[in-house]
């Protein structure tokens, strides 16, 4: 299809959505669909959830509405959807509080509130999210508020229905004026959320408080047309185009509204308790959306020392929002940043992204009091790796100890723009991940915030992601030295799993060429087991937990393999490496390479290039450098 065959497809789908009619035919509309009549909070609920709830095996859920853009923040995501929107959804008092996200510098709070307000655009597209006003309403008001309040109860008894609200100036004089009283003539149409129509999606940015004007939030008399019409208080005066107007029925986000002044910050307490605000002189505007701001730590407890606050407060949910620390979903926010901008092109190594995750996370984590437990330990159990000693319960632990952890460190962004320096320096189409670190190390130099001892302190940071990214770059190597690591992988598996098994039962093995029989062989589990620090007193604990690991992945109809086993799959992997150490060493770090030798090269790097998205650049300083390590 060409774009312009698109462009009239997008058209036709857009004159689809329209729809025109009577308030008598709403009726029958909410009658046969009752879901059109929700609550702001209930559709902003109902639209993350038709998009996908999963259940993990602990019983969190995971959000599909948010996970295709927000990386590391399930928990998060998960008590904000909980706590807040489905509570909400249930007209629980909490739909009558401002939620206010907080949390350090590019940890993604503006991004929430973007994806909640491009969500509702789409989904008041779909059947669905299907979205009703009163025809000519400049506050696109639910047509059920039509209804007088004597009425309303029959008509939740019939349709199940609350109504709460009264109708806006506007179309109380409308419906006098133009119907005389007659409701069900009143016409109605649907509505699709705009940010930049200004449909029930709002934006309100303080400015200079010496020449904002609290208009914005309100709307404003329209003193041109008052020799017309006579009165300041006669509706076709005045002007609701505020952002509280404009927002009802979705969503309005209310940016920096920690620094804004005073008497803004009043008209949101009768709006959030009461559900209507002040505005000319009107009686009160029925308002139905959900107020969202977004603020740092500092300025939160700034605000909550100052005790005229107080009121507001009470009317606030606060919801933190950490920076991520699972060093797999960092990679993922680095990569989608590097994808957007026009460097997308520029080859990026591979663990060149995770190596300058591994240094953003350590510098959000904090030191655990628990024994034993190091930063870098800390940072694999967040990851979801399995750490030697370590069990559920330890993760929950540390995870519990610190309130706050993940309100600082470095920010993505600050990643993302040492990232972007590596690529411009770069005179090639490739970084790999010592050109990151570099970028990172040299920044540090140029970042005015950060005193003496925290620059030793995340010097010190970088020397550690720079030793992890050593161990991966070996695996890498060692790797693709062997043409088929996982055969060899398994064959020494099922080896070392034979011996286990007669170890542990007492038994003898066959020879499958000879049929004698055989004692197990000691020296080859040991050789595997030592790889991973198992001593001679706790072989027999460590053999029997395999064997007992073995027997619960049959019960439950799956096979053992490979990667079943955390500990066993690097003590194999160390295995296989350290057999073929001297190879690697010599063949990677000779200056002059013999025939033989540049074919194995060769052939390594070729391997690289297909199976480990390496470029020939890249695969080729990855070869030397490793070289250079061994040789150590």
């Amino acid at each position: 299809m060409s774009f312009l065959d698109r462009l009239n497809t997008y058209r036709a789908e857009e004159e689809g959505l329209r729809w025109e009619g009577t308030f008598e035919q709403y009726i029958e509309i909410v009658r046969e669909h009752p879901s059109v009549a929700k609550t702001a909070h209930a559709r902003i609920y109902d639209m993350i959830a038709n998009a996908g709830i999963e259940t993990d095996a602990d019983g969190h859920h995971h959000y599909s509405f948010f996970e295709s853009e927000m990386y590391g923040l399930s928990s998060t995501l998960e008590r904000l959807v909980e706590e807040y929107f489905h509570a909400a959804a249930r007209r629980l008092d909490v739909r009558k509080r401002i939620l206010l996200l907080m949390g350090p510098v590019s940890g993604g709070k503006s991004t929430i509130v973007t994806m909640l307000k491009r969500g509702m655009e789409q989904y008041s597209k779909t059947p669905e999210g299907a979205l009703y006003a009163i025809k000519g309403c400049p506050m696109h008001e639910e047509p059920l508020h039509l209804i007088p309040l004597e009425l309303r109860s029959d008509f939740e008894r019939e349709f199940g229905i609350r109504i709460e609200g009264n109708l806006c100036p506007s179309c109380r004089m409308r419906l006098d004026d133009v119907y005389g009283g007659h409701i069900e003539q009143v016409p109605v149409e649907r509505v699709v959320m705009s940010e930049d129509k200004r449909i029930g999606i709002g934006t309100f940015s303080p400015s200079d408080p010496k020449s904002q004007d609290i208009a914005d939030l309100t709307g404003s008399i329209d003193f041109s047309t008052i020799t017309e019409f006579g009165s300041e208080s006669d509706p076709r005066a005045y002007r609701f185009d505020g952002e509280l107007n404009k927002a009802n029925r979705g969503i309005m986000e209310f940016q920096e509204m920690l620094k804004c002044d005073e008497k803004f910050l009043w008209h949101l307490l009768s709006l959030t308790q009461e559900g209507n605000f002040k505005a000319g002189r009107f009686a009160l505007i029925s308002a139905d959306e959900m107020i969202v701001a977004h603020t740092n730590e500092a300025e939160y407890r700034s605000f909550v020392a100052n005790k005229k606050n107080e009121a507001l407060q009470s009317r606030m949910i606060v919801m933190p929002v950490p920076y991520n620390l699972r060093v797999d979903d960092e990679v993922k926010i680095y990569d989608k940043l590097v994808h957007q901008s026009d460097l997308k092109d520029v080859h990026i190594a591979p663990h060149a992204l995770r190596t300058a995750a591994i240094f953003s996370i350590l510098t959000r984590l904090k030191e655990s009091k628990k024994q034993g437990v190091d930063l870098l330990k800390k940072l694999y159990l967040y990851n979801g790796q399995t750490v030697e000693g370590m069990k559920e319960a330890d993760l929950k632990e540390l995870q519990t100890e610190y309130a706050d952890e993940g309100m600082s460190g470095l920010d993505p962004r600050y990643i993302i723009n040492r990232i972007s320096t590596a690529l411009i320096r770069r005179d090639t189409q490739c970084i790999n991940a010592l050109d990151v670190l570099r970028a990172i190390k040299d920044g540090l130099d140029q970042h005015a915030s950060i005193s003496a001892e925290d620059r030793e302190r995340l010097l010190n940071f970088v020397a550690v992601a720079r030793k992890e990214y050593d161990e991966m770059a070996k695996t890498e190597v060692q790797k693709a030295f062997v043409y088929s690591f996982e055969e060899s992988a398994k064959t020494l598996l099922d080896n070392y799993l034979d011996n286990v098994e007669a170890y542990c039962n007492w038994q003898k093995l066959k020879d499958p060429l000879t049929g004698e029989e055989l004692d197990p062989d000691e020296r080859l589990m040991r050789s595997i087991e030592e790889q991973i620090g198992i001593s001679e007193n706790a072989k027999r604990t460590f053999r029997e937990e395999i064997l007992i690991r073995i027997s619960t992945y049959a019960r439950r109809g799956k096979k053992f393999n490979y990667h079943s086993h955390e500990r066993l799959r690097e003590a194999i992997e160390r295995k296989l490496f350290a057999d073929l150490k001297d190879v690697v060493k010599i063949t990677t770090s000779s200056k002059t390479p013999d025939e033989t030798h540049l074919k194995k090269i060769n052939e390594v790097t070729a391997r690289l290039i297909d199976e480990h998205g390496y470029c020939p650049s890249c695969a080729n300083e990855l070869l030397r450098y490793t070289g250079s390590l061994l040789n150590r």
